[in-house]
């Protein structure tokens, strides 16, 4: 009975225990496999768009990072990444200094560059990565201001195959006083691994810094962390850059083919299974999907059936012919995760597949078809366009990071004018810039704040200002008055300006030309009036441009226009003051718009380009016109004026002269507009033939009907 009881008992025992293996074993490989998969999820290290299609997709994500020809499991990925890159888990929390960037508040995000050693030979895509960056509002060449610091060397070309590839970086990196494992580091990568696995190995351990790499493995991508970069040849512009392909509301949105696919075919290795699985949906018709075997030296050697059917076949098509008449573009991975087909069709509007979706292309419509063109024209212009759009992206999305209680939200990002012209320091609510007020369905206020711009001192109650204060001062719009006073006299004391219905203050500029669009925290208002102390005006003159301005608040809004031109014989963009049905510029000797480009003068143009305009004295209305432009891609606007634009003569008494006696002043406007667009990377300014008078404007009928008699009054 003994006996009986004691077997019993092992019997029970026994069973426990397997039971214990099966469900505790179980619960140990789900609770792995969550957590890999929480480590895995895919993160988009770029803002995340707020309307996107989700098509599914025939290939698997992992399919797709690794390729069927790697002879690596997954766990000897894992362990070479984690031999690699020995912070694996770094965030910014655990593995960042954010003291180092706080010191002086917003203003505390600056970059340091390490100088080069001597003859050392970067590759000309790092070199423009430098520069950009050298070249930045963020750039210092102190260390110890620096929060964020980027290595001299070249950490591009990693794979050791390469003329580029850089040896002993882990070396020379540690020599460095500043290294700290990496912490608060910044590197820049497009290639990494060789053949035949193409890995992730970069050769060095990068620590804890943050790595900006292209054909970054999600695997291997640390989440709020890193940030993945696209993939860029050495002839992507430094500034700039083409604009997309197309044109605004392009009918109908289809194109001759729906999709298409040109390039190599990788008979063996890593990479080969994904391309070669693409065949069968090439039809010669509407999809078009070509691939050749002919490349590298022993193709031959490996060639199968199809390759000579698929070579012939490769040679009937032209590629350009194919990005630019097909809707969607399959940009499938090759040896390595990334591709230059992702920019190439981002350019031409072309909606880009990753995954493998061809149900779900068919049926997507013709409305979603033109959005999402649209969208890829809009990330196109704002972020991938030029290395410099590329990196300052970068550096955005990681000073968001730093100063995550006051950065851009999804909707700044995805928008335009784009994240890079939105700077959260002014404001972190959309209702107060101007150009997303249409889209959220709301007007700017009703009244305006005018800033005079004074150089000459006050010596008569004559002079033209005291006259403009008067008319401005009348409009029922006008808020306050601000003079800025740029004379080299002191300001006149206030018993000597004339009363006024709206609050007066005068405040010192300093001398310095630019300062007229500097913030200015008594600006009360969204809408600013920007006056030369010379300017002649109307009361009814300076209503109407407001109105206009409030149906269009992200523009500038005036009455003296100026033109640009190309000059084919000196090669150069030209300056004009003539009267034409065309023009570009609005002075901002009398125009109207909104105070957010105080700020974005202030802090996003770099100080060189105000230097330029203190020094001179001269050209800030055409650089406020350039930054204008940029941000909307449209041109100013110009409204009726009783009187063209006369350029007085100074006041009796003063020893200044006008700057348009001057003869340097308009060869100095002609070198500023290429100095300007020069630093852009392109011309920003747009031609127009638009110009709004009120109604019935020097229509033959009764002055009695016009609400605006005084403008056509001699």
């Amino acid at each position: 009975m003994q006996a009986r009881k004691k077997y019993v008992l092992l019997g029970l025992c026994a069973c426990c225990w397997l039971l214990l293996f099966y469900w505790g074993g179980g619960v140990q490989v789900r609770l792995l496999k969550l957590l890999g998969q929480q480590r895995g999820d895919v993160v988009r290290p770029w803002p995340d768009w707020t309307d996107r299609v989700l098509l599914p997709g025939y290939a698997q994500l992992e399919e797709l990072q690794t390729g069927p020809g790697s002879a690596e499991s997954p766990r000897q990925r894992h362990q070479a990444w984690t031999g690699i890159y020995k912070d694996s888990r770094c965030r910014m929390e655990t593995c960042f200094d954010f003291t180092r960037c706080r010191r002086r508040g917003r203003d505390g995000f600056r970059v340091y560059v390490y100088p080069s050693e001597k003859d050392e030979r970067g590759s000309e895509s790092y070199r423009k990565i430098l520069t950009s960056i050298g070249e930045s509002r963020y750039y210092t060449t102190d260390p110890r201001e620096a929060c964020l610091f980027v290595l001299g060397i070249d950490t591009l070309d990693r794979d050791q195959l390469s003329g580029q590839f850089v040896p002993n970086l882990d070396d020379r990196i540690k020599g460095y006083p500043l290294w700290n494992e990496g912490r608060n580091h910044l590197i820049f990568n497009l290639y990494s691994g060789t053949w035949p696995n193409y890995t992730e190995d970069l050769g060095f351990n990068i620590g804890q810094a943050i790595l900006a790499k292209a054909s970054l493995n999600t695997e291997h991508f640390r989440p709020g962390f890193d940030v993945s970069i696209p993939l860029f040849s050495k002839d992507h512009p430094q500034k700039g850059g083409e604009r997309g392909w197309l044109v605004r509301n392009t009918v109908p949105p289809r194109r001759k083919y729906l999709l298409m696919f040109k390039g190599k075919r990788y008979l063996t290795g890593i990479g080969s299974d994904t391309r070669n699985a693409l065949h069968h949906i090439h039809n010669g018709k509407d999809i078009v999907s070509l691939t050749t075997c002919r490349h590298g030296k022993d193709w031959e050697k490996h060639k199968d059936a199809r390759c000579d059917h698929d070579n012939l076949e490769y040679e009937r098509f032209d590629y350009q012919e194919l990005l630019h008449n097909s809707t969607f573009c399959l940009v499938p991975r090759g040896r390595r995760l990334g591709s230059f087909r992702f920019l190439e069709s981002l350019q031409v509007g072309s909606q880009i597949l990753i995954t493998i979706g061809f149900s779900s292309v068919h049926a997507v419509g013709n409305e979603r078809v033109l959005a999402l063109r649209q969208r890829t024209q809009m990330l196109w212009d704002a972020y991938f366009s030029s290395v410099d759009k590329i990196v300052l992206t970068t550096l955005e999305i990681i000073k968001d990071r730093v100063f995550s209680h006051v950065s851009r939200n999804k909707y700044m990002w995805n928008a335009l004018p784009g994240g890079l012209l939105v700077l959260p320091e002014y404001s972190t609510h959309l209702a107060h810039f101007p150009f997303y007020y249409l889209s959220l369905g709301v007007s700017p206020g009703q009244e305006f704040t005018a800033i005079i711009h004074a150089v000459s001192p006050l010596v008569s109650q004559s002079q033209p200002i005291m006259k403009l204060l008067q008319v401005v001062s009348k409009s029922k719009y006008c808020s306050q008055i601000i003079i800025l006073w740029n004379s080299e006299k002191p300001p006149p004391h206030r018993s000597k300006w004339p009363p006024m219905p709206v609050p007066l203050t005068v405040t010192d500029g300093r001398r310095k030309t630019s300062s007229r669009f500097l913030p200015n925290v008594a600006i009360e208002t969204e809408a600013v009036l920007s006056l030369d102390e010379d300017t002649v005006l109307l009361t009814s003159e300076v209503n109407f441009a407001f109105l206009v301005w409030m149906s269009f608040p992200e523009r500038i809004v005036g009455y003296p226009p100026r033109s640009h031109f190309w000059d084919p014989v000196k090669h150069a963009w030209g300056y004009t003051s003539k009267w034409t049905n065309e023009y570009s510029i609005v002075l901002t000797g009398a125009a109207f718009y909104h105070r957010y480009y105080h700020y974005l003068f202030s802090h996003y143009l770099p100080p060189s380009l105000r230097a330029l305009v203190d020094r001179t004295a001269n050209c800030e209305d055409i650089l406020m016109n350039f930054l204008v432009s940029a941000v909307t891609h449209l041109p100013p606007i110009k409204v009726a004026q009783r009187k063209q634009y006369k350029e007085l003569p100074s006041p009796q008494g003063t020893k200044m002269s006008a700057p348009w006696a001057n003869p340097e002043h308009f060869t100095q406007r002609q070198e500023c507009v290429n100095s300007f667009a020069s630093w852009f990377g392109y011309m920003p300014l747009v031609h127009s033939q638009f110009r709004l008078d009120p109604l019935l404007f020097k229509d033959q009928v009764s002055v009695l009907r016009k609400k605006y008699k005084d403008l056509e009054r001699a």
